[in-house]
């Protein structure tokens, strides 16, 4: 981490230092981001501090309470509910259209990655390699739809949906589901069929939401009432 920041300005190196303490819930949600306390922390001045603050306000990541008050923005099951509507919206349309205009040849091999990947996702080692993979396999849908409107939104989902994993409980079981989803979404991809890639996404992040939501409930606790039966289903 502190050699990838090298050379960055003092606002990029503070907004990157926030992000990745957000998004590894090392600064819980509500936590207060005090400008005098955070620069001295961080090592830069208020001005660049309060920059890289202005961008989490803009990714949603932080609210501002008052001129001098910044907190870390919650996040609850609702919160969680209406990013997967949006990521529903947007990750479905990018399938039909990466299947129109993307490569084969890519989506192929993409699959043959995750079909190698499955059962391997047991260890720390493997499941790096598993986000590495999905990371790829990111860039390469966003690359085939080549829209930088639907990039940027999408960028912007997987802002939060780094948060919203790292909250959830390691399940190897739903691990090893998510690798096979995406060897069939790759697939789809790869055979230029446009339903099919959509459906297996739906398919995909219906089952992730449901896996998210059901982690975050206590060992023994009851569901809450307004989960919805499909999200009883996992």
């Amino acid at each position: 981490m502190v050699m990838a920041l090298e050379g960055l300005r003092a606002s990029d190196r503070a907004y990157a230092i926030l992000l990745d303490e957000i998004q590894s819930a090392e600064l819980a949600a509500g936590t207060v981001l005090a400008e005098v306390e955070q620069a001295a922390r961080l090592g830069v001045s208020r001005t660049p501090l309060r920059e890289a603050l202005r961008r989490l306000a803009a990714d949603g990541l932080v609210v501002q309470q008052s001129p001098r008050v910044t907190v870390v923005a919650p996040i609850d099951a609702s919160d969680i509910r209406a990013l997967f509507e949006l990521r529903r919206s947007l990750e479905e349309g990018a399938a039909r259209i990466a299947a129109d205009r993307g490569d084969p040849a890519v989506f192929t091999a993409l699959a043959a990655e995750f079909a190698a990947a499955e059962g391997g996702v047991e260890d720390a080692a493997g499941r790096r390699a598993y986000e590495s993979l999905i990371a790829r396999f990111d860039a390469a849908v966003d690359d085939a739809v080549s829209n930088d409107y639907i990039t940027a939104a999408l960028r912007m989902v997987r802002t939060h949906l780094v948060r919203v994993r790292r909250m959830a409980r390691d399940k190897p079981r739903r691990l090893a589901d998510s690798v096979a989803e995406h060897r069939l979404i790759a697939e789809a991809l790869a055979a230029r069929d446009p339903d099919l890639a959509a459906h297996a996404t739906h398919v995909h992040l219906h089952n992730a939401l449901a896996g998210i939501l059901e982690s975050l409930v206590p060992s023994g606790a009851e569901r809450p009432a307004s989960e919805s039966p499909s999200e009883r289903r996992s």
